[in-house]
């Protein structure tokens, strides 16, 4: 066997059944990225004697006697980057990256012929950030990013720092680094929704070979929690278990199983026999709280921080300012309808998952694929009664985040078996667990009332919100109350009316998504405003222009969560503006078959999340004259890198590619809430600028001294 790999020979053998892309990364070319393992997203696509090929599908047998080139492979020897690696960097092709490697490799076998229909060139590749546009300018040749000038790189468009790592495939994330000993964790999952367990019997799974160890809900802590991460967890329903005796969706995990390999692991789940008491399960939030429904979570309130466990209610909001239904007596033209949005997976190309060990100093330490990796550690000293200064929590690169990584959905249970076992443990979700064993958006039905004068003068506006949770509370309350603030908010009128539950039903948990609630809510006002505007008349951007807040308004909201906002600048009427000169231009001519529609819709986000956000950052001077700058918020595509060096160079006077940033590590930097709602910027940056700034000072007093 002879497999030649980037002018590297590998004598080596596959093991049987291997595929050409576990067996290239076991030799540490992982710029071969693993994000479907079913042949859809092209991120594992390499060059097998010149042709690409998507490595998790060709065994690594075949490889055998021919040559073949990974990302990491594609520049010349001599290190010159290939065209398309400066394309990708000059227009900045990429987000989070993760599928970065998979694209160049396509792209750069593609021919001429090809190049002309870039959507049928690209369909075996997948990108979740980007929508596209910024690949094909890459393909394209088009340049985005300017040159670094010193004190002046706020506003302009410089390139993310790890774009060179990530175009050559040296960009690390959360399983690309070789653990030494390492054990694989997979995990046995319910095929009921609802339902007790009555025995476990593990003993045939600890007979497969190579199996070390199955964990169940008797190993398990007896501590309720939250998967979901938020700077005060006080705020959050704590309902969870680690391991539980009552499983309550399907896709829920029953077990454990730790072994040498991933196979090995898996034939250990097949192993365990479980016999269960199966129990009524309620799907619908609707009947969920209706008298005699089945009760997800019988617990007490207070301590599980539940509104109503046994109507299967974990939050709910209501109130209302003025008196609504005057509001419609006032009216003249009243609609209502209800809307209703469906449950979606966030699909990172990065799937879930974590690799920890104890290092050379008796800690734990969890590399992991999060978002929060400060609440994450906070999250796992409380579960096993640890001090912090025993944790350590690093995320790398993060392969796409979109709010789903705002969870501990695989470091708590990972922990759990290296603090037993003491030995380095890997869970890597597949990508069909990222649909039944991680969170989704929260599905909607929101009942809209809205009133109006002929003047298009709103007079009220009524929602009733019930927000899916599935089967454990997580964001729930925290999104359903953020759901009917800025939507009814941004809306003056003198009427207004709430009345919002974030119910449980015997479903995949529901969690953080983009928009934390508003999307679906605000679909659903802006279609109703919409026809509202057409009932009377009215123009529907005229129509929401008129009634749309200002400067210097007050944002109120029934649900009583905008008190402590207000509008620091106004953007609304040049948002308009250039809306009309959009509205003005000829539409293109939409392709035989298609039918063309115009629409348009407004939204206000508030770029914080409830309950507080913390974040350091610490710049220091280098003796070669660069600038050392430490901050805690990850980096998944949001480009908070990016702003960061931006705001330090522009506060040091220097250029951006001056500033080295080390980042999303706990033994870098002090507390950091984490990269969610915006505040990888408005709050992490602003502690870049003071830092920036207090080192500047320093600088400038000690240069005036001399």
């Amino acid at each position: 066997m002879r497999i030649e790999v980037n002018g590297k020979c590998h004598d080596d053998e596959p093991r049987p059944g291997q595929c050409l892309r576990t067996y290239l990364r076991e030799r540490g070319w992982f710029g071969v990225k693993k994000g479907c393992d079913a042949g859809d997203c092209g991120a594992c696509t390499v060059h097998v004697d010149g042709e690409p090929v998507h490595s998790c599908l060709y065994p690594a047998f075949r490889a055998d006697g021919r040559t073949v080139t990974t990302v990491e492979g594609l520049a010349a020897p001599d290190g010159e980057l290939h065209p398309v690696q400066r394309k990708f960097l000059d227009a900045q092709g990429f987000q989070c990256g993760f599928c970065t490697a998979g694209f160049l490799m396509t792209t750069a076998a593609l021919s001429d012929d090809q190049l002309t229909d870039l959507p049928r060139a690209f369909k075996g590749n997948l990108c979740r950030c980007t929508g596209y546009r910024a690949i094909e300018d890459a393909v394209r040749g088009m340049r985005h990013v300017e040159e670094p000038s010193a004190g002046e790189s706020v506003g302009r468009n410089l390139p993310a720092p790890a774009g060179p790592q990530v175009v050559t495939g040296t960009a690390r994330y959360t399983f690309d680094i070789d653990v030494p000993g390492l054990l694989h964790m997979k995990l046995l999952r319910s095929p009921h929704a609802h339902a007790r367990i009555t025995a476990i019997d593990t003993s045939a799974a600890l007979r497969v070979p190579g199996v070390h160890a199955v964990f169940t809900h008797h190993d398990a802590p007896e501590r309720h929690y939250s998967t979901a991460r938020h700077e005060h967890p006080e705020e959050d329903p704590a309902d969870t278990r680690l391991l539980d005796d009552t499983v309550r969706y399907i896709g829920q995990r029953v077990a454990a199983v730790v072994a040498d390999s991933e196979a090995a692991a898996e034939e250990g789940c097949r192993r365990i026999a479980v016999q269960y008491d199966i129990a009524p399960a309620v799907l619908d939030p609707e009947e969920a709280m209706r008298p005699g429904a089945p009760v997800v979570h019988d617990k007490d309130p207070s301590a599980a921080r539940i509104s109503r466990p046994h109507a299967n209610v974990v939050g709910e909001a209501h109130g209302e300012i003025g008196d609504v239904e005057a509001g419609f007596a006032e009216a003249d033209a009243v609609y209502e309808a209800t809307f209703r949005t469906q449950r979606v997976q966030h699909a990172s190309l990065e799937t879930h998952g974590a690799v920890a060990w104890i290092d050379d100093d008796g800690r734990l330490t969890v590399r992991t694929s999060s978002q929060t990796p400060f609440l994450t550690r906070r999250a796992l000293c409380t579960l096993y009664d640890l001090p912090p200064e025993q944790v350590r929590v690093v995320a790398g690169r993060v392969g796409g985040g979109f709010g789903g990584k705002q969870e501990m959905l695989v470091e708590d249970i990972v922990a759990l078996a290296v603090l037993r076992l003491r030995r380095p443990v890997k869970l890597e979700y597949t990508r069909a667990e990222q649909f039944y064993g991680a969170t989704t958006r929260h599905p909607f039905t929101v009942r809209v009332k809205a009133g109006a004068r002929h003047d298009g003068t709103l007079t009220a506006l009524q929602l009733r919100v019930v927000s899916n949770t599935g089967a454990y509370g997580n964001h729930g309350p925290a999104v359903m109350f953020h759901s009917v603030g800025e939507s009814t908010a941004m809306y003056r009128a003198p009427h207004k009316k709430v009345d919002a539950y974030s119910v449980y039903t015997h479903t995949v948990p529901a969690g953080a998504f983009r928009g934390y609630g508003l999307g679906q809510v605000l679909f659903a006002v802006e279609s109703a405003l919409d026809e509202l505007a057409r009932r009377l008349g009215l123009d529907p951007v005229d129509f929401k222009a008129r009634n749309i807040i200002g400067p210097g308004d007050a944002m109120l909201t029934p649900g009583g969560h905008e008190e402590d906002l207000h509008i620091a600048s106004y953007g609304f009427d040049q948002c308009v503006s250039t809306v009309r000169r959009a509205q003005a231009e000829p539409a293109a001519t939409a392709p035989e078959g298609w039918l063309v529609g115009e629409g348009s819709a407004l939204a206000m986000i508030a770029t914080g999340p409830p309950g507080g956000h913390i974040a350091d950052a610490r710049a220091a001077l280098l003796p070669d004259g660069g600038f050392d700058l430490a901050v805690g918020t990850a980096e998944f595509g949001n480009g908070t890198t990016t702003v960061h060096r931006q705001i330090a160079a522009g506060e040091l006077a220097t250029t951006v590619d001056r500033i080295t940033v080390r980042q999303s590590d706990t033994d870098v930097v002090r507390h950091d809430t984490g990269a969610f709602a915006s505040t990888g910027t408005v709050v992490a940056g602003k502690a870049t600028l003071r830092a920036a700034r207090a080192l500047a000072d320093l600088l400038l007093d000690f240069a005036a001294a001399h």
